[in-house]
């Protein structure tokens, strides 16, 4: 089954290269030579969640990075990497984080199995976990609570990503910029705006604001 699978895949891009140039014979030709992306995706690496499709975007409209649980650590050099060249060199004027219900990530940080490698990544997890467990250990139904968990841990990085120096500085410059939380329900195909959207640092404590001279 995995050679016959890796065979279709290959069939399935020439087939996919042939509809395109059948429809628009310029079509990668224009894609070559630059790309204008509106839109910078951080979203979780679950193989559900393809961040062109849901929103039926085009190669070229949407720059992606994908980690285990969206998540936005400070500390994670390729995620600011990507984030550094969105915004600074790509100039996109919009960020969704985009996690999704019944998100691996989301559930292990929920329990204390150990699972490998991976247990490092999930302790930032645990960590929204911790910022809001009054709320959440009130909640009975489990999958409830799963849902919520899911939902505030998107909120926390949309809140991260307003605090790094990246976006801060974009901010300062005028830069048109705005940040988004979105949850996307992987049984239903609906995007949920969680509500919580950033222009500005106006809504960040005053210990995130930076200076810049």
């Amino acid at each position: 089954m995995g050679k016959e699978f890796y065979e279709k895949i290959v069939r399935n891009n020439k087939e996919w290269v042939a509809d395109k140039l059948d429809k628009d014979p310029e079509y990668f030709k224009r894609l070559e030579h630059n790309q204008e992306p509106e839109i910078l995706w951080i979203g979780c690496a679950d193989s559900r969640v393809p961040a062109n499709e849901i929103i039926g975007a085009n190669p070229g409209d949407v720059f992606v990075h994908r980690n285990i649980a969206n998540m936005v650590v400070h500390t994670d050099m390729n995620m600011l990497s990507v984030l550094d060249y969105a915004v600074n060199v790509l100039k996109v004027r919009q960020i969704i984080v985009c996690g999704h219900y019944g998100c691996g990530g989301v559930k292990a940080a929920m329990g204390n199995a150990h699972i490998g490698l991976i247990d490092n990544w999930i302790r930032h997890i645990k960590d929204v976990y911790r910022f809001h467990n009054n709320e959440l250990d009130a909640i009975q139904d489990e999958q409830k609570k799963y849902d919520r968990f899911v939902e505030l841990n998107i909120i926390e990085q949309v809140y991260d990503l307003a605090k790094t120096s990246i976006v801060q500085n974009a901010w300062e410059k005028k830069q048109s910029l705005s940040i988004h939380g979105w949850v996307y329900g992987v049984g239903s195909g609906v995007i949920k705006d969680l509500g919580v959207n950033f222009s500005s640092d106006a809504d960040l404590s005053d210990v995130y604001q930076l200076e810049f001279k």
